[in-house]
């Protein structure tokens, strides 16, 4: 496989979401690997559904963590918990509480930082419950000749839970499904859209939603995996039409960056906007401005 220097440069540049500058001191001394940077990170950040499995409970004043969406305001909320090296691994009450986005978005930009290129990805993973498909969020980082995926999230306690088999540092295709991939192959006829969801929520309404998510993600604006806005929001509310959700999906399919770049620049439907709609307390919905795009 091939990729242009101008992709290879874009993804190895931070983004908003993904700019760590204002931390270089603390970070002169961390790993500088994929694998290396995914433990420490797995050291920093507690997922909430595995919370109980580290002995963690998780009380609603931490529920407010769960709304971090920079790299940076993430280190500033783990060095409060815990002043130390960030490559100290916290015991789990100390960690901070994020989700798989979280994971990710922390992981790309401290590769990014090392000048390696990387890509958060939105979209399903097929190891978590038996034939279906949940939502999560992986790494994609160029290794000198393909996009390696990288799960960030599943350390060894989480691998033994789900009995995942590949190393979670290389996932071999078809255990990580984008969510352009998802919806080409639900559209096709060769999986079922009730599938792939979270919870209580399941459908391929729930695919078109991530379509947006992972196109703002390639543009690096790494987003909530709640936080909802543009053509692409609203569930099966959404006012993208199938055709149009097969187009953008076949586009991203193609893996043409500067395509895909394009494309979000020209379509105000498609950025992120000032204010989302988003999860802005425990099963609240509302407006929320994304003060990082300012």
């Amino acid at each position: 496989m091939t990729e242009s220097t101008e992709a290879l440069d874009y993804f190895a540049a931070p983004g908003v979401m993904t700019d760590l500058g204002r931390h270089a001191d603390r970070l002169v001394d961390t790993p500088r690997t994929p694998t290396e940077i995914a433990a420490m990170v797995q050291g920093l950040l507690v997922h909430p559904h595995w919370a109980v499995a580290y002995d963690v409970i998780v009380g609603p004043e931490h529920q407010a963590e769960l709304q971090i969406r920079s790299a940076a305001a993430m280190i500033d909320a783990i060095v409060e918990i815990d002043d130390r090296p960030l490559s100290d691994a916290r015991e789990p009450g100390y960690r901070l509480l994020g989700n798989c986005r979280d994971f990710s978005t922390l992981t790309t930009a401290l590769l990014r930082r090392t000048g390696t290129p990387a890509r958060a990805r939105c979209g399903f993973a097929g190891y978590f419950e038996t034939d279906r498909w949940v939502d999560h969020w992986i790494v994609e980082h160029w290794n000198g000749e393909r996009w390696q995926v990288l799960d960030p999230q599943i350390d060894d306690l989480q691998r033994e839970v789900v009995q995942l088999e590949p190393e979670p540092s290389d996932l071999p295709p078809d255990y990580f499904l984008t969510a352009p991939a998802a919806w080409i192959r639900c559209q096709r006829g060769e999986l079922d859209g009730d599938q792939f969801g979270i919870l209580d929520m399941w459908g391929q309404w729930f695919v078109r939603s991530n379509v947006g998510r992972d196109i703002a993600a390639l543009n690096k604006v790494e987003m909530l995996p709640w936080d909802d806005w543009g053509a692409l929001a609203g569930g099966e509310e959404a006012t993208a039409s199938d055709a149009a959700v097969d187009e953008l999906s076949a586009l991203v399919q193609s893996n043409d960056t500067a395509a895909i770049r394009a494309r979000y620049a020209a379509d105000p439907a498609l950025q992120v906007t000032a204010t989302v709609m988003s999860l802005v307390a425990d099963g609240e919905w509302g407006p929320d401005e994304v003060i990082e795009l300012r």
